[in-house]
């Protein structure tokens, strides 16, 4: 399974970016995919997550650091996911990784290493 995210891109503070990640086939019976960032010179953090299988609806979840401003959303028949980010931060500027579990089957899942598919990241950048 492959993961191609897109979508970054130079925005000013306040600005809206929204991303994407579509994987080449469903990642697994229950999906979780999800958004990290790392920013130069720090470790990759969480950004937000979003669950789902066949006859559930989605579960997203999110970073506090996201909570409020960051949207997550996917579409299982395409099996993509998107990231709306809206009132962007200098301080969101990071490359920004999609990535699911293959092997998911539920819960709540915050850590990279919990994640063993990962796309290349998009950059985003928020300057004046």
């Amino acid at each position: 399974v492959q993961l191609q995210a897109s979508g970054g891109g130079l925005v000013q503070p306040g600005e809206s970016l929204r991303l994407s990640c579509s994987a080449s086939e469903r990642t697994s019976r229950n999906v979780l995919m999800g958004w990290f960032r790392q920013a130069p010179g720090k470790e990759r953090e969480f950004v937000a997550g979003i669950t789902w299988s066949d006859g559930y609806q989605y579960y997203a979840y999110y970073a506090e650091s996201a909570k409020g401003r960051f949207t997550i959303s996917a579409d299982s028949a395409k099996n993509t996911e998107h990231l709306q980010m809206n009132s962007l931060k200098p301080e969101d500027a990071a490359a920004y990784y999609c990535a699911a579990n293959s092997r998911y089957y539920r819960g709540t899942y915050y850590q990279a290493f919990e994640f063993d598919l990962w796309g290349q990241g998009t950059l985003v950048t928020v300057s004046s």
